[in-house]
């Protein structure tokens, strides 16, 4: 499992796994929980490229980022430590 710390969002972190590049078991801690129990099921088994493409930049309020922008951070970060 590989947690991420957000920032600037009402989630505190995202815990996630990627089995063979597919997002999978996609859990916030804290924040919007149908919201984001809803986000998590949509990109479940998503390759995880296609995840950071579609949820990347996207805002929340007059906030920079949002939840979905966090875990698309949050995958980017994974595919960098894997490198």
């Amino acid at each position: 499992m590989y947690s991420f710390k957000t920032t600037g969002v009402c989630s505190k972190q995202i815990d996630f796994q990627v089995i063979n590049n597919k997002v999978k078991n996609v859990s916030f801690t804290a924040g919007c929980s149908g919201n984001l129990k809803g986000l998590s099921a949509l990109i479940e088994g998503m390759e995880i490229n296609d995840a950071i493409n579609r949820l990347k930049g996207i805002t929340c309020g007059n906030r920079e980022t949002s939840c979905p922008d966090q875990l698309s951070k949050a995958l980017e970060q994974y595919i960098n430590k894997q490198c």
